[in-house]
This record gives structure tokens, sequence and C-alpha cells, in this order.
């Protein structure tokens, strides 16, 4: 089993949770490889002390997310293969966010596994979970089809395909609602409290956005903080068509405001990084 299972093991604004998207924004960027004083350095400007985020480093290395190498004796870190292919499926849920039509086919997940694994049941609802699928019932899942193939890498990881139907199919025939029978295979209304908090805590960035944002310290931690808060949210929204959801949904809305704060705050936070990594290199070099 993968030791990295998702991107959803640490609360969003926690130091190990800043840190896996401060790597996971900068460190591809930066040639797959990152000094420990340019991580600490770039912490820093998020808040946590040097000791802090190096005790954080220690728990990413312990969940296989980051591998110690010294380059030209200079003590750094890379990414595992299983944090670099967590991280490609996370920048296509961040940048990407679905949306289901009403056309759009399902995947429904029927399994039975004895209760001898009933550890790699627990581990396969946990995943499912995240990933976005409902749950109909104990043993039947459902999510768009669009997530089939992220639920086969599921399935293949934890070694449970050959006790697993996948089945493709139209839209659900429910006795009531849409609305009700989706209400109860999600919890919609803790997903649209993610929503409602990254838009109280964030919309404030896109005013103070104008008319231009300076690459500085603040913008760096506004934009970080800003992906920390939204990156969870795409994994477990499933994006459902409209005639699924309440009325009063507020996905569109913190789906618009992050694309603004992108905009906005993309750039001047990457120059902030590159200022800051070459300070060092010179700093270093001289």
């Amino acid at each position: 089993m993968s030791a990295v299972l998702d991107d959803m093991d640490s609360r969003p604004g926690s130091t190990t949770s800043l840190l896996r998207t401060v790597i996971g924004l900068y460190l591809r960027d930066a040639g797959g490889w990152m000094s420990t004083k340019d991580i600490v350095l770039l912490m820093d400007a998020l808040g946590p002390s040097g000791t802090v985020t190096r005790t954080a480093l220690g728990r990413l290395r312990k969940k296989d997310v980051l591998v110690q190498e010294n380059r030209e004796g200079i003590p750094g870190f890379t990414l595992t293969e299983g944090a670099a292919t967590m991280l490609a499926r996370g920048d296509r849920r961040i940048y990407n966010p679905r949306t289901m039509s009403p056309t759009d086919p399902w995947c429904l997940i029927s399994f039975s596994i004895p209760e001898t694994e009933r550890e790699k049941r627990h581990q396969l609802r946990r995943r499912l979970h995240w990933i976005g699928c409902g749950t109909v019932a104990a043993g039947l899942w459902i999510c768009p089809d669009s997530l089939r193939v992220e639920v086969e890498e599921i399935l293949s990881d934890l070694g449970l395909r050959n006790v697993t139907t996948i089945f493709v199919a139209g839209t659900p025939m429910v006795g009531g609602s849409l609305r009700e029978a989706a209400s109860k295979w999600w919890d919609l209304e803790a997903v649209a409290e993610l929503h409602r908090d990254f838009i109280r805590e964030h919309a404030a960035a896109v005013i103070d956005a104008a008319p231009e944002v300076e690459p500085g310290a603040s913008a760096f931690a506004a934009y970080v903080r800003c992906i920390d808060r939204w990156r969870i949210i795409p994994y477990l929204d499933p994006g459902l068509p409209q005639t699924f959801l309440p009325a009063d949904w507020p996905g569109a809305e913190g789906a618009e405001l992050f694309k603004r704060i992108l905009a906005a705050y993309a750039e001047p936070s990457s120059e902030f990084v590159r200022r800051s990594l070459q300070d060092t290199v010179t700093v270093t070099a001289s």
C-alpha cells in the first residue's frame, strides 16, 4: 500500500499543511530539489520558526513525501515518486475544479470485503470519501465517471480490485428528488461550509489586490494560505450537476474567487520565491 494516500492528511493552516503547499507550488519549479535553508526561509514568511519547520520536514519524510538529499554538501530535499504523483493529481484538481453536466455518466462502485480485511475496507471508504465519492449504501458508492481512473488506482493500490465491481450508468432513478438523494449520499452541507469559509477568509484578498499585487512576503503568504485552504475543496466537492445541489450552493462563488486570487497573486508570489532563492545562492557564493 502506498504511504502517500492522498493530499488530505494535514489540517489546512497547520505547519505541515503549509509546508506541503509550499513544496507543491515551488519545489518542482526549483528543479525538483530545494535546500533545507531555502525551505526554512520560505516558511518563515508564513510564520513557523525554523525549528517548527524542521520538525514538519521530518514528518513529511516519515510519510514518504520527501527524501533528504545533499547536493554539493548542502542538505536539502526531493520528492518521492509517490508524492510527485500525488502533487500532479492535486494540480489537476486544484486548478481545474470539476463541474458535471446533467447528461454526464456516473460511476458506481460495489464491493464486498470480508471481515478479515476490515482495515482495507476502512481505507477504501476513507479514500473514496476523500476523492469526492458519495455513499449510497455500505458497499455501494457513487461518483462522477470522470473519477473512475482515480477509483481504479485506489482499488489497485489496496489490492481490492477482485472484490469490486464498477458500473458506468446514466442519471440515477430515485424515489424522491435528486437533491434529496444527493444530500443523503454526500455531506453537502459540510462541503458548502468549506466553500463559505474560503470565501469569508479570502474575499478581502481580491479587494487588496487592486490595482496589482507587488512581489513580496505578504503576497507570497496570502497566496500560499489561499491555496492551502482551497486545495481540499476540489477533492471533496464532486462537482455535481445543479439539479443535485441546494438552491444556495456556494460552489460557483468559491471557484470564481479562487480564479481571481490565482490571477492576482500567482506570479507575484512566484517572483518572491525566485528572488528569495537567488538571494540565498548569492549569499552562499559570496
